[in-house]
């Protein structure tokens, strides 16, 4: 996945589940978020990822172009 743009992967806690959640905004008006959950950070990471790479897979393979990523200015 080295050459596809770099998209925004937000981890947040969930009270309500007990559980963190995995977003993916530039996906939103495609998937149902959240797209992923794990009782740790590094779980839920590790499959918001999995959730990414395979929603641009799918993309191509349909020949969907694929969302814009957000885009930052870097403040020092």
């Amino acid at each position: 996945m080295s050459d596809m743009p770099h998209y925004a992967l937000v981890i947040e806690w969930s009270d309500e589940d007990q559980t963190y959640v995995v977003l993916l905004p530039e996906w939103a008006d495609r998937y149902a978020m959240p797209v992923a959950s794990g009782k740790t950070y590094e779980e839920a990471a590790r499959r918001g990822r999995n959730a990414l790479e395979s929603y641009i897979q799918f993309a191509q393979e349909d020949g969907i172009p694929l969302p814009q990523p957000r885009t930052f200015a870097a403040s020092v």
